[in-house]
């Protein structure tokens, strides 16, 4: 061992230390629990939404528990704090597993197990690049920032893509920052939120008995030079939104008069027959309490029908006579069935049916991005029957994934018709497709899912954040239409208008604003995760540079050929 190689082993690392490490990781887990929604009461009328205060210090926290370690060791301390935080973050799959899916106990602990391990994962990648990056003396906040985009962008597509609880989401609320995301989609918040934390991380001072000796770089990077230009960033960012915020004016828009329909409908007794009338009969009957307020579109949640549509005429009948009565035009989540498939023949979707004032059902929509495990079975062919025999529940049939996320037209409205988007549920976990609706000329969002699933937990209003920045990465307003809630109305800047309360019935009306390009779209909503490729080529060229030095430091040099 050289005498260079002996300087980097950790001076002290008795218990004090790791008390110490313990100490600012098991912190780190409790804030970033914090920094995501949670309901105080069992209708969701108080909700703890802390993120936009607390988020800054959840990777503060991280650098500080993982400072002085070796990759090796910084990964696995980061990926058992981050592992904490996420499952009980996750905590909802329990019940969307084992109370609704009838899965054993022993298999609903998987799930929050499984995902939150596998989110843990990128936080315990991005502590070993970033200790190694200490290392060789190119640490510093940029730094840190674009290598935890990096590893966002990559969780958000690697194995058809995890997206919960990604940090950006935790300032939902921040009116200051969010106008930034219409340039860089969620990422960019989370971008700001490290950059920030991990310059308030700088400023704690070192602790040589619990660092790394005084000649690496770990100790040289505790300099504090880069703090003042993170602040003059942040400060110029801030600006920036306001100006943006500002500028973005509505007055004098076409607006479209909405209604949005929770008929709460238990999950547990949502398919049975006896529950089919009755089911039917309460989204009828607050359809025709939507009209008499004037709504001229009505939207109706994810699988409202307890059934599908597509060979049983006496369904479809049954809503067109609904919008004639009504006169309205009514989007219905239902499931979409035709010919042609493997299952008797038969191929199921999860669709959203268009009708207009005059009955006739004019177009549908079918959900392109599917649950794995839930709507259809990655590996059918391995893994179909195990599913079945463990968790009966969750993947009784498989759908089909529609073709590709399309905006549909709704008939004229007053002077032309209205194209939407209608992203379904899981689909609105995903920036770069609910982008596609407002590229391809979507004039507002019509979000429909299903969150009975979830139980009376945070999922719901986790969920509901994810939609806002959806709205706000798009520069479009989004109605969002929930079985059991919530159903929220949400301006172009992210702003929630209007919510519901969870399971309870209800329905919202509100005047929607068409934003038609310009004035609808972003810069993100046309070309895409620009801001996160970036993240990613940085993040590759200072992995390439600290390989180039680590090389030098132990004289190896790369080979000719």
């Amino acid at each position: 061992m050289t005498a260079e190689t002996n300087s980097e082993v950790p001076l002290d690392t008795g218990g004090t230390a790791r008390r110490e490490r313990l100490a600012w990781l098991s912190a780190y887990a409790v804030v970033t629990i914090l920094s995501f929604p949670h309901p105080l009461d069992s209708a969701g009328a108080e909700v703890l939404d802390l993120g936009r205060w607390l988020c800054w210090l959840s990777p503060a926290l991280l650098v500080l528990g993982i400072r002085g370690l070796a990759p090796r060791r910084a990964f696995r301390w980061a990926f058992f704090a981050a592992w904490a935080a996420h499952v009980v973050i996750l905590h909802w799959l329990w019940v969307v597993v084992v109370v609704y899916g009838h899965a054993h106990p022993l298999v609903g602990v998987l799930g929050p197990l499984g995902n939150g391990g596998w989110t843990a994962l990128f936080t315990a990648a991005f502590a070993a690049i970033w200790v190694r990056l200490e290392r060789s003396g190119r640490a510093s906040p940029w730094a840190a920032a674009a290598v935890w985009v990096a590893l966002d962008h990559l969780r958000s597509w690697l194995f058809s893509g995890w997206t919960w609880a990604t940090l950006g989401y935790a300032q939902h609320e921040n009116a200051l920052l969010m106008p930034l995301v219409a340039w860089t989609g969620v990422y960019g918040l989370s971008f700001i939120t490290v950059l920030g934390g991990v310059a308030l991380a700088k400023l704690v001072p070192l602790r040589r008995s619990t660092t790394v000796c005084h000649r690496t770089a770990v100790c040289r990077s505790g300099k504090l030079q880069a703090t003042p230009w993170v602040a003059l960033a942040l400060a110029h960012l801030v600006g920036f939104g306001i100006v943006v915020g500002q500028a973005d004016d509505e007055e004098g828009i076409e607006t479209v008069r909405v209604a949005v329909i929770q008929g709460n409908i238990e999950q547990g007794v949502k398919w049975s027959p006896d529950w089919y009338e009755r089911t039917l009969g309460h989204y009828e009957d607050l359809s025709r309490k939507a009209a008499a307020l004037g709504a001229r579109v009505i939207v109706w949640p994810e699988t409202a029908v307890p059934g599908s549509l597509g060979i049983d005429p006496r369904r479809t009948e049954r809503l067109s006579d609904l919008a004639r009565e009504t006169g309205a035009q009514l989007v219905i989540g239902a499931v979409g069935i035709e010919e042609g498939g493997h299952n008797q023949g038969l191929r199921y979707f999860d669709s959203a049916f268009l009708f207009r004032p005059d009955g006739e059902m004019t177009d549908r929509y079918d959900k392109t991005h599917l649950v794995p495990f839930g709507e259809y079975v990655p590996v059918v062919r391995l893994l179909g029957s195990l599913l079945g025999a463990i968790a009966p529940g969750i993947a009784e049939e498989g759908l089909t994934a529609g073709e590709a996320p399309r905006v549909v037209v709704l008939a004229p409205l007053d002077t032309a018709p209205l194209p939407v988007g209608v992203p379904i549920c899981y689909e609105l976990l995903f920036p770069d497709l609910v982008r596609r609706f407002a590229r391809d000329g979507s004039e507002m969002f019509f979000a429909i899912t299903n969150d009975a699933w979830y139980g009376r937990t945070g999922a719901p209003f986790q969920f509901l954040a994810m939609t806002a920045m959806r709205s706000a990465e798009n520069r479009l307003w989004t109605v969002r239409a929930a079985n059991t809630g919530v159903s929220a109305i949400i301006d172009a800047r992210g702003r929630v208008r209007e919510r519901t309360r969870i399971f309870e019935r209800d329905l919202l009306v509100a005047d929607i604003p068409r934003r038609p390009a310009p004035l609808g779209g972003s810069f993100y909503a046309r070309y895409g995760d620009v801001f996160a490729a970036v993240c990613g080529l940085a993040t590759v060229a200072l992995w390439l540079a600290t390989r180039e030095r680590k090389n030098q430091k132990t004289g190896r040099r790369p080979e000719v050929t």
